[in-house]
């Protein structure tokens, strides 16, 4: 009887984790290519003796200093954005929910709005400051609202989001320095961001990771539902207010750094999901490698898409999340997870 039952698991768990392997895999197979891809192109080889074995040649310059410092930046930023929307998807319950929802982007973007008419920003120290701080207060005011129920949660970050939304958007119509100053920051891109200062956030993102690593088994009794949950004594509310404050770290931080790249968060869990199947903590861990992977490819695709400069990054991902989001929608439509 007992073998009937734990072959199964064992098959799962053995095809999880061969899945994972190959995921890192092909994400050190893409780093290395988007290093070599630009408007000097550098082949696999060079790159991996830029980085090793450096001889202080230009195309060493290049890679050490810039690209490198970039596709680093994209690791950080789409693990973190792909595993809060995992997140976001589990405490919600909700197919179709990303970061965005909770108003952590929007927050970020407002308090960046107030600090520029406020003259309170510095050049990348200034911005990453406020954005997270912005991030942080949205986050509280949502939570605090709507901690009544998923879906109370849901609703009070769309609204939250439209509110602010609106007043950044008249502060910006009013004053148009403090427009000039959000154009650059609204932009979701890779491009100049890796040369600002990206120790602390990339070490708190990655922070962030461990404790959604560790939270992700209690999260797997919470997305059975409150009522299963609470019967197999787990703490619901603690469990996601500890998933909320995940979800800001790891979008503000990742939204301050590059600004909002949408669609991640919602394209890497259904992607995880088809390898991962309902375990969180798989979730998780997939999603903390196919989120780089999708967004060093789409950084990849801004390089080359147009011959005369760059697309923003966002912009490729967009193009992604489009259809993914229509799937989502025939597929879920209202129902829960």
């Amino acid at each position: 009887m007992t073998t009937v039952h734990t072959a199964p698991a064992r098959s799962r768990s053995g095809a999880r984790t061969a899945w994972f392997v190959v995921a890192i895999g092909a994400l050190a197979a893409v780093a290395v290519a988007s290093v070599g891809v630009g408007a000097h192109a550098i082949a696999p080889a060079d790159v991996l003796r830029a980085l090793f074995t450096p001889t202080g040649t230009s195309d060493d310059i290049v890679v050490r200093h810039i690209r490198a410092p970039r596709a680093l930046l994209a690791v950080g930023v789409g693990a973190a954005l792909g595993v809060a929307g995992v997140l976001v998807q589990v405490i919600s319950r909700n197919a179709l929910a990303e970061p965005g929802v909770l108003g952590v982007t929007t927050g970020a973007g407002f308090a960046i709005t107030v600090g520029s008419a406020a003259g309170f920003t510095a050049p990348a120290a200034g911005e990453l400051a406020l954005a997270v701080v912005g991030a942080v207060l949205a986050t509280a005011v949502v939570y605090a609202v709507g901690r009544g129920s998923p879906l109370r949660l849901v609703l009070t970050g769309v609204a939250l989001s439209s509110v602010l939304s609106g007043v950044s958007l008249g502060m910006r119509l009013l004053l148009p320095d403090v427009f000039d100053e959000y154009r650059f920051w609204s932009v979701g891109s890779l491009a100049g961001r890796e040369q600002a200062p990206l120790l602390v956030p990339l070490l708190v993102i990655g922070a962030a990771l461990v404790g959604s690593v560790l939270l992700s088994r209690q999260l797997n009794a919470v997305a059975l539902g409150e009522t299963m949950a609470r019967s197999l004594g787990s703490n619901v509310a603690g469990v996601r207010l500890g998933a909320l404050v995940l979800i800001t770290v790891l979008a503000g931080s990742a939204t301050a750094i590059a600004g909002p790249i949408l669609f991640v968060g919602l394209i890497v869990p259904h992607l995880a999901r088809r390898v991962a199947g309902g375990s969180v903590p798989w979730l998780v861990a997939h999603a903390a490698v196919l989120g780089p992977i999708l967004l060093l490819t789409s950084d990849v695709g801004s390089r080359v898409l147009l011959p005369t400069g760059e697309v923003p990054v966002a912009v490729v991902t967009a193009f992604l999340g489009g259809p993914v989001l229509i799937w989502a929608v025939r597929r879920y439509g209202a129902a829960p997870l």
